[in-house]
């Protein structure tokens, strides 16, 4: 098992690293579109929709993905015009983009909604429930998540390498941090119907690995050269001290959400993994749950640095 899960992130970083360092944007768009477009096509079996149906939402991810970055103009093929500094002001509105992004404020507002309030009658009342509700809205969801997912990565791609890993490494912080705090110290269970691994300890561990990985890339921020601002430092900036570890603590905690959401899912189809799509790591759905709240709700946050 753990010689096909090397080889898979072997092949993975190999086709990422690429599209990272070229200048042209257009690589990295289309293998992102590629692989939210086989979480379409995840999220489609897993809610009693496979075959020809799982297919169709595949593209419609891939289409919805498309178009909507077309009507906001996002850099999916060209190289993006310089991202702000931390010096210049955030002079924005709902129907309007933050200055240097390009998707308008509301909506990551009301993914900011969707993902708080859903999520918490999800992980409430989901397990009994979600399975109840019809295919089709279910499938609207998926479809609705995902593009916002992409369109938030294409617009934090945007920003810079900085403040896009900054991002990343948020949920990996998290997941790290959830992984060995769980383990030594997990006392009481987080979802047991969903998730028994999981336990409040290992969230409150998460945090603080977040809290520290932050203090580290600020100081780095500051003293090395770096091609944009992390999302750490934009963060202090914009609501403090205090809003940061919020901010970050709420980002952490959301990424469990993400993570329980797709568990949720699997559980009522009575499934493991997401898909085999990536031998030894299981689906791009198992990849990127915790990834899909966070991209978006970043940008919510960062609507609230500069009112």
């Amino acid at each position: 098992m753990l010689l096909p899960r090397v080889i898979t992130a072997l092949v993975l970083v190999a086709l990422l690293l690429p599209t990272l360092v070229v200048e042209a944007v257009w690589p990295f768009s289309l293998l992102s579109l590629a692989f939210i477009s086989a979480a379409g096509w995840e999220w489609s079996r897993l809610n009693g929709a496979p075959g020809v149906r799982a297919w169709l939402m595949g593209a419609a991810v891939a289409g919805g993905s498309l178009y909507a970055a077309q009507v906001f103009g996002l850099p999916v093929w060209h190289t993006p015009e310089a991202a702000v500094t931390l010096a210049q002001p955030h002079v924005h509105d709902l129907g309007h983009p933050l200055a240097g992004f390009y998707t308008p404020t509301w909506v990551w507002l009301v993914m900011l909604a969707v993902w708080v309030g859903g999520g918490a009658l999800a992980l409430r009342h989901g397990p009994r429930y979600w399975g109840q509700w019809p295919e089709w809205p279910r499938r609207m969801l998926g479809l609705a998540l995902l593009v916002a997912a992409w369109l938030a990565l294409v617009d934090i791609k945007a920003q810079g390498g900085n403040f896009m890993l900054s991002v990343f490494c948020l949920v990996w912080a998290a997941d790290i941090g959830a992984y060995f705090g769980g383990r030594a110290f997990g006392r009481r269970k987080l979802a047991p119907s969903i998730s028994p691994g999981k336990s409040w300890e290992g969230v409150w561990s998460g945090m603080v690995a977040v809290l520290l990985l932050a203090v580290l890339w600020i100081w780095i921020d500051r003293h090395v050269g770096v091609d944009s601002p992390s999302l750490y430092s934009r963060l202090l900036l914009g609501v403090g001290p205090f809003g940061m570890v919020l901010s970050l603590a709420f980002l952490a905690a959301m990424s469990v959400v993400g993570d329980l959401f797709e568990s949720m899912v699997k559980r009522q189809a009575g499934a493991k993994d997401s898909s085999q799509l990536l031998p030894g790591h299981g689906g791009v759905l198992d990849r990127v749950d915790a990834l899909l709240p966070v991209l978006p709700l970043s940008l919510a946050l960062m609507s609230l640095c500069h009112a």
